[in-house]
């Protein structure tokens, strides 16, 4: 391999630009070249065909990291990884650009399907796995995008303006404990960050490499580059794709004396390193699994994601009722559940058919399209719908978005959904008390105008392959639901803080600080449909014996769980902090721990969470550092951010950390 000494200088100045859309440069053979992909949830490929046409190449769908983060599992967030290194093991593919670490700070943002949560840490931890998954199996990752890319609206253009402690305690923790697990890539955002370019932020990519001990390369995300001398100065290691027009540029600028040799040696060294320890970390790595394998590992983490959000008595469904479906999403396309751009996947095997898995179940089902996915005109076979519907014990309606509302450079219109489907809820609802319905969809939905005229509402979400078998499952009590939400459900966008704040063609002002998602719901007491952390099962679960005790640079949390019902389940539970007298602002509460456990019927489990000093911390914006304010916090247990079980409190001193 060879060092930044031996490169010339012209050598040094085109390996800092990429080779083509997909590759490092190789500099004529002199060096091995990396090879990226896109693919959160499934590799996204291309290829070219015989009459010269690009089309994408077929590859496993996994669950949206959406769904993913609803698990609330460490152990599927890694295993997902590990079935993603093994696609990019035998398609040769060294980095991944994935995962999207960014905060849902607005429902409305059209690729929230692609990110894990509203909350820091859960998006933190579970990214951690993830990548530690993937890397451990041989191909590297791009975590992304860095930072406060939280909406799409012009996104080419817009600034965040975001002040230092909201940056630090909201939008920066992400890819703070991601950095836990060594990626070897981080990827720049393409907004402005208070006015500043993103792939020109030295300021975040020194709290990156100093603060944060990430020791890899900065990518631009794909044209997001402006003036490559300007971020190479900032720190940005290799612009992607190739631009020939920047590349001149630097060039010039370079001889012009605008970037010094000792820049110019950093950034390429950085991307040596990362082409010496992609190599090297491949080595010896094969799949040890088979695609079918990883596909069935694709609908077991989907059922474990699939969160029931409702349910009066009417699931799991019993053993010889008559079912209706209806809805176009029961038999879909890939694309119906799917969201729109690089995360966008080929399947490689495109059956999607609920009602044939529910009648392969055993139960008479009876299925009408009635209405296409975005269409908002008048139902097709209407009529024949509602009555089916209420000639059949239960009456189950899919709906939700798919690639054409959810998608990469849009933000959604509505948190609504089109009109026909609501309609279609409703409808045969009126003939049917027992219905229940299937969602769809990537994000937060707005429910409010039908979820008191059903009985159950399953949050299926963006699930790949197999997904059918999944929800069928869920449906039927195969499995037991087990998912929670990783982001709340407002009852309107009206009430969603980030909704309300400034913005116009250039700005967007993040006036709502640290109060995103439930931290904002809980403080202000907002009413919300479904809380942050919901998620019911088919068991039932109680919480006791909780205690919390200081022990050096941790605070010790210890509870049991019992299952109190005839069913075993999973449960998820939440640890929560107070500061119960603040010198500065603090949300009510904020999530700092969970875990998740297989508890038997009638069986119980002790659960222990550790808390570091840092869960009880602030940024200080007087000292620029993180402070524990000297006093009493509360430590609160729960199924949810809503449903705190238990409480507890410790005292600790002041602290600087």
């Amino acid at each position: 391999m060879k060092t930044v000494k031996e490169l010339s200088t012209e050598e040094k100045l085109r390996l800092i630009c990429g080779k083509g859309r997909w590759h490092t440069e190789d500099l004529g053979g002199k060096l091995p070249n990396v090879m990226v992909a896109d693919g959160p949830v499934g590799l996204r490929m291309e290829r070219k065909t015989e009459d010269g046409k690009t089309e994408a190449i077929p590859a496993v769908a996994y669950p949206a990291i959406q769904l993913l983060a609803n698990t609330w599992s460490t152990e599927c967030a890694r295993q997902m990884g590990k079935c993603l290194a093994e696609d990019c093991l035998e398609r040769g593919v060294d980095i991944l650009l994935a995962p999207g670490v960014n905060i849902k700070r607005d429902p409305l943002n059209g690729r929230n399907f692609e990110y894990f949560s509203e909350d820091p840490y859960l998006a933190g931890t579970m990214a951690e796995s993830y990548i530690g998954g993937l890397q451990s199996h041989g191909v590297g990752v791009c975590i992304k995008h860095f930072c406060a890319n939280n909406s799409e609206y012009d996104r080419l253009h817009q600034t965040s303006d975001v002040d230092e402690r909201t940056l630090r305690e909201i939008y920066y923790v992400p890819f703070e404990i991601a950095c836990k697990a060594k990626p070897v890539s981080v990827m720049c955002s393409y907004n402005r960050v208070n006015g500043t370019y993103a792939a020109e932020y030295k300021k975040g990519f020194d709290v990156l490499r100093g603060d944060f001990g990430f020791d890899g390369a900065i990518f631009s995300d794909w044209d997001a580059v402006r003036d490559r001398t300007a971020s190479a100065k900032a720190g940005l290691d290799i612009e992607m794709p190739f631009n020939e027009g920047n590349y001149e540029k630097l060039v010039a600028d370079y001889r012009a004396g605008k970037l010094s040799d000792e820049e110019l040696d950093a950034c390429a060294e950085r991307v040596l390193n990362l082409v010496a320890r992609c190599k090297e970390m491949r080595k010896g790595k094969k799949a040890s699994s088979t695609e079918k394998e990883r596909r069935r590992e694709a609908m077991r983490i989907a059922s474990e994601g699939i969160v029931l959000l409702k349910n009066e008595g009417v699931l799991p469904l019993a053993e010889g009722q008559s079912v209706f479906v209806c809805g176009s999403f029961a038999k879909a396309t890939p694309y119906m559940i799917s969201g729109g751009g690089s995360a966008c996947v080929r399947w490689e095997e495109e059956n999607f058919d609920l009602p044939e898995k529910l009648a392969a179940r055993g139960f008479a089902v009876d299925y009408e399209k009635a209405f296409l996915v975005n269409d908002t005109g008048a139902w097709q076979n209407a009529r024949t719908a509602v009555l089916k519907a209420g000639r059949s014990d239960v009456n189950i309606v899919c709906v939700g978005t798919g690639v054409g509302i959810e998608y990469e450079d849009g933000d959604r219109k509505t948190l609504r959904l089109p009109a026909v489907q609501e309609r279609a809820i409703l409808d045969t609802a009126a003939q049917n008390p027992n219905t229940v319905v299937v969602l769809f969809a990537g994000s937060a939905i707005d429910v409010s105008a039908w979820v008191d005229r059903v009985k159950a509402v399953v949050y299926a979400g963006f699930t790949g392959e197999g997904g059918d078998e999944a929800v069928a499952d869920i449906l039927t009590g195969k499995v037991n639901p087990s998912g929670k939400l990783s982001e709340t459900f407002p009852l309107s966008i009206e009430d969603v803080p980030a909704a309300n704040t400034y913005k116009c063609a250039g700005v967007t002002r993040y006036q709502d600080g640290l109060d995103v998602g439930y931290r904002y719901y809980d403080t202000y007491e907002v009413p919300v449909a479904f809380p942050f952390g919901h998620g019911l099962s088919y068991a039932s679960f109680a919480y006791s014996g909780l205690t919390a005790v200081r022990e050096g640079d941790i605070v010790k949390v210890t509870f049991e769980v019992e299952n109190t019902s005839g069913a075993a389940g999973k449960e998820v539970a939440q640890v929560y902090v107070r500061e119960c007298a603040p010198l500065v602002y603090r949300p009510l509460k904020e999530l700092k721990g969970y875990a998740k456990a297989a508890i038997g019927a009638g069986g119980r489990k002790k659960y222990c969470v550790e808390l570091p000093m840092r869960a009880f911390a602030h940024w200080s914006a007087a000292s620029d550092r993180w402070e524990v304010t000297e006093g009493d916090y509360e430590i609160l247990v729960g199924a949810s951010s809503a449903d705190i079980r238990l409480r507890a409190k410790v005292t600790l001193p002041e602290i600087q950390l």
